[in-house]
């Protein structure tokens, strides 16, 4: 039996409460499906725990227990396409339960626990890999949606609009929440990245994480423009297009965090914003 930490899923939405409650259900049919035995105490991010657990042979692996949604639903099939190339590898899916069981990372040592140009560097080699990855056609596309907000400039908010409607999209298997906190240390490889959120796109859609992550880091607009750069060049990106792309998303959640009431995250957005504006 697990327990599930208190607030878990709060900001999940509607039925989320049924979902929460069901969890050490799930978790314990998971168990006796797969012949796990739990191996540590339970883990969990903002749409999934994660219970460490020992195979039947005897190898160490981890069961993800996911809310099932927009963002994550494709989640297994980016992970199979992925193959373990530089990602966590999935050892086995129940779309039932809403369960993976993947190997088991070192969660105590991400990038965040890196030098920042370590982190980059590490980082922009996993985009370089999977630039030849095209995303198969059950992965949701790009649709260019943007709420507005009386909050937002009409400027920024045009520019934005501008990039949504015009720029074309590619059709890359592309993880739009690839940043430091989701790449942790492997045996297999040193550094491999999970929780791919996976979207058929361009890569240049991937970058805003890795500028509103570790912002406190930043030495202001010339910092910005300095990773920025430097993403690009060790990425090998289009700087247009990673600089459409990067206003476009700055914007979009520029506007869902003042919905939330993120105060702090909405800053950073609104900085990224005027930045890419004006770059």
């Amino acid at each position: 039996m697990i327990t599930v930490p208190e607030g878990f899923g709060k900001a999940l939405g509607e039925r989320a409460d049924e979902w929460v409650a069901s969890l050490p259900k799930l978790a314990t049919k998971a168990c006796s499906r797969w012949r796990l035995t739990p191996d540590g105490p339970l883990m969990n991010g903002m749409c999934a725990i994660v219970l460490p657990v020992r195979q039947a042979d005897g190898h160490r692996a981890a069961l993800k227990i996911t809310w099932v949604g927009t963002e994550t639903e494709n989640e297994p099939l980016a992970l199979r396409v992925y193959n373990g190339e530089g990602a966590v590898r999935l050892l086995d899916h129940d779309e039932e339960l809403g369960a993976l069981l993947l190997e088991r990372l070192d969660h105590t040592h991400s990038l965040d626990d890196e030098p920042i140009d370590k982190a980059i560097g590490v980082i922009c080699g996993l985009l370089r890999r999977h630039r030849d990855l095209t995303a198969p056609a059950e992965i949701r596309r790009f649709e260019g949606e943007l709420r507005d907000h009386p909050a937002i400039p009409r400027e920024l908010f045009a520019a934005a609009r501008d990039v949504a409607d015009n720029r074309t999209m590619g059709t890359t298997l592309v993880n739009e929440d690839l940043h430091f906190q989701n790449v942790l240390r492997g045996d297999r490889e040193p550094w491999l990245m999970i929780d791919p959120k996976p979207l058929s796109g361009d890569r240049e859609y991937s970058v805003i994480p890795l500028l509103w992550n570790r912002f406190d880091e930043l030495d202001g607009q010339k910092g910005l423009t300095d990773r920025f750069l430097a993403i690009c060049d060790a990425a090998e990106l289009d700087v247009a297009k990673a600089r459409d792309w990067t206003l476009c998303r700055a914007v979009a959640n520029w506007v869902w965090c003042l919905e939330e009431d993120l105060e702090d995250f909405a800053g950073f957005c609104a900085e990224i914003a005027r930045w890419a504006a004006r770059t």
